[in-house]
């Protein structure tokens, strides 16, 4: 494609004289850069990528885009205001604007979004819809299924295009796309036409990046806003937000923001659809789903309360924005075994329950915990006794801080043994991230040798946990889920909690089993870090 044909409906103001230059892709770090790319040259947290302009155009770039003022360059340079709000739409133009050829729909929030992609994603092809996904854990395309990183949000925003144009390319008419508050911050997502948007909740999140919840909020409102600038498709625009009735602080302003049709979900009373009935049981959950229009029988191999809304917030969309049947959407819920990371049970014959769980924030951590005493009730073991909730998790070092605290609060209260440890400390000080929490924990009566320890090695965490564990308890590893490393410096380790837990389950029942993944903080004894 010609440059200059990359700018006919873009959005913002660019120079007039854009030059015939053929365009083969699009490449945002110098090292990808293949002959023929544009370079879009961004500013980032540790690095500017203006001043890698020259690399680039040594590996073959035969364009630059930037928002600072250079020159000399042996190939065009267009300087534009913002280098990284233009990217999407430039890639968008490259691919000739796949998601006007598909019905996009987008899932936000903090907790449960991958969860509730996959749920819609399911209902699409129980109707029979030709239909593609790209969360946070990978892009479903047909038959194909790619990884989307290691640390990864929203993909960025040449990788989204590239996505949905090979979903077009495959005959695909639907997408779900989950969405976070990074891309659309960082305009990831802003040429994606979104035709349905829904909200899972809006909590305690990224608070060092978005300066504060209202900007936080804000950020996650962009979905709903975006309804209104989608264009006319030939297939129909539904134009429908799907918001939490019971999450009341995103639910005020989003009930009031939201210029589009809209419809919302909850347990509570005068919701939409509602979630009544409920039945939970260490093998799942099941509800019914009611609202003026119908009334259906779903059950799921789920877990939890937040599950259900995770449920109806899918539902809801694929009923009253794809008009697809509300049994046939239970019957997609229904087909649903689990998500990757997500209340993931790992079992090598242990007798109590060993559990690996994504829950990063306050609030999944608090839903996850609350999941976990449902699963033992009525359950008691040999000697009458109910089991116990064992909680291994930390908080990542450059991240918000005052989640630190609040999570070893939250496991304080619900949790009846707690060990913190290490998350992707990055080059803060681990003992110093443990000492915040520590102080959270003792907060809300912990004792530290007694219902809490420290364990900063995250592999000896587990295996700590595993040996505090009776018949009957259930250990949660928590933070990590689905992820592939951990940052410890500014060096990513391979790792995956999931291998992980295994490892320590084949140690502590004397069984084959993978080995344990290699993090730096092995190197340091073990008597070195318990305390108390």
């Amino acid at each position: 494609m010609l440059l200059k044909n990359l700018f006919i409906d873009f959005p913002f103001s660019h120079p007039s004289n854009i030059p015939d230059v053929e365009i083969t892709g699009i490449a945002i770090d110098n090292r990808a850069v293949n002959p023929g790319n544009l370079f879009v040259a961004m500013r980032g947290r540790n690095a500017d990528g203006h001043n890698y302009i020259q690399k680039a155009i040594d590996m073959g770039a035969s364009a630059v885009v930037g928002d600072r003022e250079l020159g000399g360059f042996s190939v065009p340079y267009i300087r534009l205001e913002n280098a990284r709000h233009s990217l999407t739409w430039l890639a968008a133009a490259l691919h000739g604007f796949p998601a006007r050829r598909l019905t996009v729909i987008g899932v936000t929030g903090t907790d449960g979004k991958t969860t509730t992609s996959n749920l819609l994603y399911k209902i699409l092809i129980a109707a029979g819809l030709k239909a593609g996904m790209i969360s946070t854990v990978n892009a479903v395309i047909g038959d194909e299924v790619l990884d989307t990183g290691f640390h990864v949000t929203t993909p960025d925003a040449h990788d989204v295009q590239a996505y949905l144009a090979k979903m077009v390319e495959s005959g695909l008419t639907h997408v779900v796309l989950e969405t976070t508050s990074h891309g659309w911050a960082q305009r990831r997502v802003d040429a994606c036409e979104f035709d349905i948007a829904v909200v899972t909740n809006i909590t305690h999140e990224h608070m060092d990046e978005h300066g504060g919840y209202e900007n936080y909020r804000a950020a996650k409102a962009r979905l709903f806003e975006s309804l209104e600038w989608t264009l006319p498709k030939p297939q129909g625009n539904p134009r429908l937000g799907v918001i939490n009735f019971d999450d009341k602080k995103s639910f005020d302003l989003l009930n009031e923001f939201i210029k589009t049709r809209k419809v919302n979900y909850g347990l509570g009373e005068g919701s939409d659809v509602r979630g009544m009935n409920i039945a939970y049981s260490p093998s799942g959950i099941h509800f019914t789903a009611v609202s003026k229009d119908f009334r259906v029988v779903n059950s799921s191999n789920l877990v939890g309360a937040y599950n259900v809304s995770n449920c109806l917030a899918a539902l809801t969309a694929a009923v009253y924005g794809l008009g697809i049947d509300p049994e046939v959407a239970a019957k997609g819920i229904a087909s649903l075994e689990g998500i990757p990371g997500r209340m993931e049970r790992i079992d090598m014959g242990q007798n109590f329950t060993a559990i690996v769980d994504f829950a990063h924030t306050p609030n999944a951590l608090k839903v996850s915990l609350e999941a976990a005493r449902e699963m033992l009730e009525g359950r008691k073991d040999e000697r009458g006794k109910k089991g116990r909730v064992i909680a291994v998790f930390g908080s990542a070092g450059l991240r918000d801080k005052e989640k630190r605290r609040m999570m070893a609060e939250t496991s304080a209260e619900l949790a009846d043994l707690t060990v913190l440890t290490a998350e992707d400390p990055r080059i803060e000080s681990l003992d110093g991230i443990l000492e915040e929490m520590a102080q959270g924990a003792i907060s809300k009566g912990g004792v530290e040798g007694r219902t809490f320890w420290r364990v900063p090695d995250r592999g000896e965490a587990i295996k700590f946990a595993l040996r505090l564990a009776q018949p009957g308890d259930i250990v949660m590893s928590c933070g990590k889920g689905h992820e592939q490393s951990m940052c410890f410096g500014k060096t990513e380790f391979l790792w995956d909690d999931r291998t992980a837990m295994r490892a320590a389950l084949a140690d502590f029942l004397g069984v084959d089993g993978p080995a344990m993944p290699y993090l730096p903080s092995q190197d340091k004894p073990e008597a070195e870090w318990l305390k108390g």
